[in-house]
């Protein structure tokens, strides 16, 4: 589970995450992190979170939101929250790297749920940036798991889980969470 303090280092998908408050300090009402977001870095597949509000604050550069069919763009001091079930994503469009304080309310466990996404791309299932056919089966074995923190629109969470059952009958697994010392 991850502390506060903790980076997930997802360069390879071109963004950092540094985690700020977790369930634990936050009580239950929210996760939150402050995100860098490389340039030219697209978001998660459109998606909703079924119980729970993602908030967006802007602290440097720009930010594209796609909500509900429409993309706008925030620029550095803006803020915008997407409520539970409204199809979403981000990207980073511009040329320079963004700066995002984001936010899910309640916490639920979407802290697990950003440690999974950082042990699929330590574990080299994504390279380059790219959304591969083995990327995405371990996308879909995430998400599953996660169902009552995220579920995909685009592609739909039908599909997600139909890939997450061949995933699992070609034996991949979810990373394990490295071992405590």
């Amino acid at each position: 589970m991850p502390r506060a303090g903790d980076v997930l280092d997802l360069r390879p998908i071109g963004a950092i995450f540094r985690v700020t408050k977790t369930a634990k300090e936050t009580q239950g009402d929210s996760f939150e992190m402050e995100w860098e977001l490389f340039p030219k870095t697209g978001g998660t597949p459109v998606h909703i979170h079924p119980h729970a509000t993602e908030s967006y604050e802007v602290l440097a550069g720009e930010l594209d939101l796609y909500v509900g069919g429409t993309w706008r763009r925030l620029s550095a001091g803006e803020r915008a929250s997407v409520g539970p079930g409204i199809p979403h994503t981000f990207r980073n469009a511009s040329d320079v790297p963004t700066r995002v304080y984001n936010t899910h309310a309640p916490a639920m466990r979407y802290g697990e749920y950003f440690e999974g996404i950082d042990r699929i791309v330590r574990s080299g299932a994504v390279s380059g940036g790219r959304m591969t056919l083995k990327a995405l089966l371990y996308l879909s074995l995430l998400m599953t798991s996660f169902e009552d923190e995220i579920q995909s629109v685009k592609p739909p969470h039908a599909v997600m889980r139909m890939l997450a059952l061949l995933a699992r009958l070609r034996g991949h697994r979810l990373p394990s969470p490295p071992r405590a010392m």
